[in-house]
């Protein structure tokens, strides 16, 4: 999907080398100089440039329709927010937000902004190729999105007071039909929207909006004149209040564009425009979150509206100071700040400085070796000619404040516009500079170093920054800043940032490692500064040591998660005769949404949700277990299906439950967690054989799993839930459904192989369910039941298919690789285990509301989520068997963690379901492929004695 920005010039020159952004992914261009476009004719001319520079063969139509684009129209001039002017508002660097995990540490708002937009164009359907939005606002959605339908304008707004509305453009929609636009207006008085609320719902636009190519090819026809050249032409105020039913400014080249209007769900709505708004938005974006159990920097910030970042503070702020922005900034002792503050881009300097409120300031590296001197008002509007009385600079009148140092208005060039008036100095001394900052701010000191300096106007200054030395000082002082905040872990947000992208910046910069934690500090923490060394080593190409803290990483968190067990210790007691044999069996499962956000550590972070079934295969449930007293004090473990047997005498050869490769290693496991290791149990032997003989007997303990081995199914992890449920009735230990399903996973991190809770939890729990659980080391999974008619209605049955593939793949390599990433709090796998959570709860609703075709597309969803967060998900075999049954299928899945096994399919209706079932059997995929009839299972794990 590419990304076209519209930027100052200066920034389009730079843009790749400075942000290190893909050329492929990103196009970047400015308006033309000296002519205003608007918003319509600078989405035309951007896209054009686009055209133009790819070199197409095809014509502008054929290209518009090849893929989707997200255009940001990020190339103002800036005026109200001058700390960011030179380097684009886009680029504004964002504080880490309190409450958020996995966000980058030198993450811009562009970062911010792209994610929703990818979103809303994945989800538009095909004819949408164009998505627009402003470079100076963050969009955020806090419920799901809804279904885009086909229209040639689809807009986003938001709900809004009219006191909001009247400061933005706003759709007016009749309430007989609320989707549909009956016509815009721009900045409607609050009279007004009084007059309309009788008969119209109103929605403020927002920016966002979506555009045909029979839309984008009726805008071009607006803005491009017959020489060719591109007219100006607003989007918004032109070419919007064209559209609707009854459009407040007809124009007949536009009436036959159909428009939809849709409420961004949950929306909430951040200007980054002013110099006001870049505090304000800030402010409400880190308070978002009130709930100190969701906070995850601790401790408590003294100045909530006190902002520093990639900054070096001799004096830190105080509890006096409010409003305050520094960045990219060295203050040294000498400066004193109080409210309304903006301080960007000082470099390292020994002036003496005492900013009043509103006062700002910006320094801009230009040429090789100087600086310009920006000085400006907190709410300097930076508009109006010189002369005028309104025109305000330093929140005063600028031709006061001119008068009040005795410098002529014409000294300053262009007199028509403050924009273009040459008002900031430059010099290659910082003690010229101090000194021009004292006059700037108090008519103090020599007017004729101001007269003589050079001086360049705002619009000079973005042309002239030098932007590979503003970044590189950012930059510098930032990985400064980062050794801090590893120091200062405990107050800072360094654990919780994206550790990948940490690793990456501690290797390139060959900074040492902080010191190392200790065993008293909290055990999460301790899980993501190992794998945070393990990442930093391997990037050094220290491999080694890099595996060293990688075990280790692995190692505190089976720790943390079998810390249960050990501190609630069992005592196994025989409670059967010589002659009973306890038998435990269990269905297998199919994850439909949400598989993954169970595996720790990020359930242990956030909480998981799954929707998953549990399943009979051939009217069977494929999972037995047969347990039963032997007169030897010894255990004695067979399996049925691998034909193996293995007899243990000893704790030494019980402890081998994680030997790689051995067929016992489930029931070995388990005996641990029934107390037959020392340590698990509440009373201790010298010896397995004497242990035994105070139970009573030996046991002998026979598996049969019907499956084949990396079926998808979760066959190891109910497997080892049937064991356990098993034992614990034979050792009259009463565990229930709950504790057996958390049993399991910690008898899985006893094993290494590591998992979530689902697997178990689907198999042994009967029926459709939502699984969900809260965040902490104790996992114990809620089921909410689902309707099954899906699956069991008549009409429905046939559309549900069950087939093995012959391809298998182990989760372990899978697993490791996706946790790492957990570990490493990685922004786009967080992203999306967020996205899965979420729509496990979709697929929940759409099986509640009976609905097959929801459903089906959903589970077609859950596939996709599958493959981006892991591409070896899907091999080339896997892909060719889905491009076989496309289409006839509403969607499909392989369960687990993908690769083989089994696929389900979700078919459109009962005769493509027979076509799905003649293709594949007719041209299987492998010998060994077949198709098995599945039902779904009410009954889950079953123990019964003889």
């Amino acid at each position: 999907m590419k990304k076209l920005l519209s930027l100052p010039p200066n920034v389009v020159e730079s843009f790749h080398d400075i942000t290190g952004l893909s050329r492929t992914e990103y196009f970047c261009t400015s308006d033309p100089i000296n002519q205003k476009l608007g918003s319509g004719g600078g989405t035309i001319w951007l896209l054009q440039d686009t055209f133009t520079a790819e070199d197409s063969t095809n014509n502008f139509s054929e290209w518009l329709s090849q893929e989707k684009r997200i255009l940001l129209h990020a190339g103002g001039q800036s005026r109200r927010l001058a700390a960011y002017a030179p380097s684009g508002k886009v680029l504004t660097p964002v504080p880490v937000f309190r409450w958020a995990r996995g966000q980058r540490i030198d993450q811009t708002l562009l970062d911010m902004q792209l994610p929703l937009y990818e979103t809303i164009m994945k989800k538009a359907p095909k004819s949408l190729h164009t998505l627009i939005a402003s470079g100076d606002v963050f969009l955020r959605a806090t419920q799901p999105l809804q279904t885009i339908p086909e229209a040639d304008v689809v807009c986003y707004g938001l709900w809004a007071t009219p006191e909001q509305i009247s400061h933005h453009g706003v759709f007016m929609m009749n309430r007989e039909n609320p989707t549909a636009l009956d016509f815009m207006l721009q900045k409607p008085s609050t009279e007004k929207q009084a007059e309309l609320m009788q008969t119209h719902f109103a929605l403020m636009d927002i920016g966002v909006w979506l555009l045909s190519d029979k839309a984008v090819d009726a805008l071009r026809k607006k803005c491009v004149g017959k020489d060719a050249d591109i007219n100006t032409y607003d989007l918004y105020s032109e070419f919007g209040c064209a559209l609707g039913t009854h459009p407040s400014q007809p124009d007949a080249d536009l009436e036959n564009l159909s428009v939809a209007i849709l409420p961004l769900p949950g929306g909430e709505f951040y200007h980054f425009g002013t110099a006001p708004e870049l505090l304000t938005s800030t402010i409400s974006l880190q308070n978002l979150v009130k709930d100190q159990r969701f906070i995850i920097q601790k401790g408590v910030k003294r100045q909530t509206s006190v902002f520093t970042q990639n900054c070096l503070l001799e004096n830190r702020p105080t509890k006096e100071n409010e409003y305050i922005w520094i960045e990219n900034s060295k203050l040294s002792a000498g400066w004193e700040l109080s409210r309304h503050n903006i301080v960007t881009g000082v470099p390292q300097n020994n002036w003496q400085v005492k900013l009043k409120d509103s006062e700002c300031i910006d320094v801009v590296p230009v040429g090789e070796k100087a600086y310009a001197l920006r000085v400006y008002g907190y709410n300097d509007p930076s508009r109006g000619a010189l002369d005028k009385d309104d025109t305000i600079y330093l929140g005063q009148s600028f031709k006061e404040w001119a008068a009040a140092r005795h410098l002529p208005l014409r000294d300053f060039g262009a007199q028509d516009d403050i924009q273009a008036a040459r008002l900031f100095p430059v010099s290659e001394s910082l003690e010229e500079l101090e000194q021009l900052l004292h006059f700037i701010l108090t008519g103090e000191g020599d007017s004729m170093l101001f007269l003589r300096s050079p001086r360049l106007s705002a619009d000079e200054l973005s042309v002239r920054a030098n932007l590979y030395r503003l970044f590189e000082q950012r930059r510098e002082i930032q990985l400064q800043n980062c050794q801090t905040m590893a120091c200062n872990w405990r107050r800072s947000v360094f654990y919780q940032v994206n550790l990948k992208d940490m690793a990456q910046k501690y290797a390139d910069a060959q900074l040492p490692l902080p010191s190392l934690l200790s065993t008293e500090d909290p055990l999460m923490v301790r899980m993501h500064d190992a794998m945070f060394r393990s990442e930093t080593l391997r990037h050094l190409g220290q491999k080694e040591g890099a595996e060293l803290f990688s075990n280790q990483a692995f190692g505190l968190l089976r720790e943390g998660l079998t810390g249960e067990a050990l501190r609630c210790k069992v005592m196994p007691c025989r409670t059967t005769c010589d002659d009973q044999i306890v038998w435990g069996r269990s269905s297998a499962r199919i994850d439909l949404a949400g598989g993954w956000t169970d595996t720790p550590p990020y359930s242990l972070m956030e909480g998981g949700n799954v929707v998953n079934i549990a399943i009979e295969m051939n009217g069977q449930q494929p999972l037995q277990v047969y347990v039963k007293p032997c007169k030897e004090p010894v255990i004695i473990c067979r399996s049925i299906d691998l034909g193996a047997m293995e007899r243990i005498e000893t704790y030494d050869e019980l402890r081998q439950y994680n030997k790689v490769g051995s067929p016992f290693s489930i029931p070995k496991a388990a005996l641990t967690l029934c107390g037959f290791l020392p340590g698990f149990g509440t009373e201790e032997y010298p010896t397995l054989r004497q242990q035994l003989e105070a139970f009573g007997c030996g046991i002998e303990l026979t598996l049969l799993s019907a499956i084949p081995a990396g079926s998808g199914l979760g066959t190891s992890s109910i497997l080892a839930a049937t064991v356990l449920g098993t034992l614990s009735d034979f050792c009259g230990l009463n565990w229930d459904k709950n504790e057996i399903g958390n049993r399991t996973l910690i008898l899985e991190q006893l094993l290494t192989t590591g998992g979530g809770w689902q697997d178990q939890y689907g198999g042994i729990l009967g029926g459709v369910k939502l699984l969900q659980t809260q965040a902490g080391f104790f996992q114990n999974a809620v089921a909410r039941y689902l309707p099954a008619t899906i699956f069991t209605a008549p009409e429905n049955r046939a559309c549900h298919l069950l087939y093995y593939t012959g391809v298998t793949r182990t989760a372990k390599n899978i697993l490791t690789e996706i946790v790492r990433g957990m570990f490493l709090n990685d922004t786009h796998s967080l992203s999306l285990l967020s996205e899965m959570k979420q729509h496990a709860l979709s697929l929940s609703e759409s099986l509640q509301m009976g609905d097959l075709e929801r459903y089906g597309l959903l589970v077609r969803k859950t596939w996709e989520q599958n493959k981006a967060l892991d591409a070896g998900t899907n091999p080339e075999i896997i892909e060719e068997l889905c491009r076989r049954i496309d289409d006839y299928s509403l969607g499909y899945k392989l369960p687990g963690a993908g690769g083989g096994g089994f696929m389900y399919i979700v078919a459109k209706d009962p005769t493509a379901a027979l076509r799905i079932r003649e293709e594949l059997s007719q041209h299987p995929l492998a010998s060994n492929a077949r198709f098995v009839e599945m039902s779904i299972s009410e009954r889950g794990l079953q123990i019964s004695r003889s």
